[in-house]
């Protein structure tokens, strides 16, 4: 996948909490202090299509978000213009869950159509949350000229029993390095994480801007 890494993400796990009080001015916390921790994660992505071969089911895409610095255990992957479970079906969109190496559960879209539009744009925000030992996989605010509009009111959601108590060990590099166009990488012009923002416990938000490539033709 793309050697391209965050900067400003790199050591996300030892230096979230450091990044994220210079962001938002607060001092660091005295031993009787507990800072609150994040319980959020969602990450904005685009993906622009070069020229796309329907007859190929081409291109495919696939798209990863882990709460720990690695793929290990659980994370999702979001596919796009194909749905790999349980077994293969070319188009539409599918949200899945895994535990490493073995699949969970998976939900697709009802739209199954193949990209056929030369130069299109797909946008969506990619998502996790921590929620009483439960944690959510979600993909929403999809826009597409194939798809039209997705992951609207739940549609493209799943869940999972956790032990985690929070997503500190979320790390952006894990997505760029997971992540990627796994079929036809010629028929794409550029798949971008394009900003990612982290909420916690107590309510607030940092934003980081990402704009880093995992894949481009330029």
């Amino acid at each position: 996948m793309s050697r391209y890494i965050a900067s400003f993400m790199r050591s996300w796990h030892t230096r979230s909490w450091l990044v994220l009080l210079m962001v938002l001015g607060c001092a660091w916390p005295t031993p009787a202090q507990s800072p609150s921790t994040i319980v959020r994660v969602e990450q904005d992505w685009e993906l622009v299509i070069g020229t796309p071969d329907p007859d190929t089911d081409s291109p495919q895409i696939v798209c990863v978000i882990s709460p720990r610095g690695d793929v290990n255990s659980t994370y999702a992957a979001f596919e796009l213009n194909q749905r790999g479970q349980p077994s293969f079906s070319p188009g539409g969109l599918q949200l899945q869950i895994w535990d490493g190496e073995s699949p969970l559960s998976e939900v697709s879209s009802t739209n199954e159509s193949l990209l056929t539009n030369v130069g299109e744009t797909v946008r969506w925000t990619q998502s996790m949350e921590l929620a009483d030992g439960v944690l959510i996989f979600e993909v929403t605010n999809g826009t597409s000229t194939t798809w039209g509009g997705f992951g609207g009111e739940g549609s493209l959601r799943l869940s999972v029993s956790t032990t985690l108590t929070n997503l500190d060990g979320y790390d952006a590099d894990v997505s760029l390095r997971n992540s990627g166009v796994g079929f036809a990488a010629n028929r794409v012009h550029s798949l971008v994480l394009k900003r990612t923002r982290l909420i916690t416990s107590a309510g607030q938000q940092v934003e980081v801007q990402n704009d880093k490539a995992i894949y481009s033709q330029e």
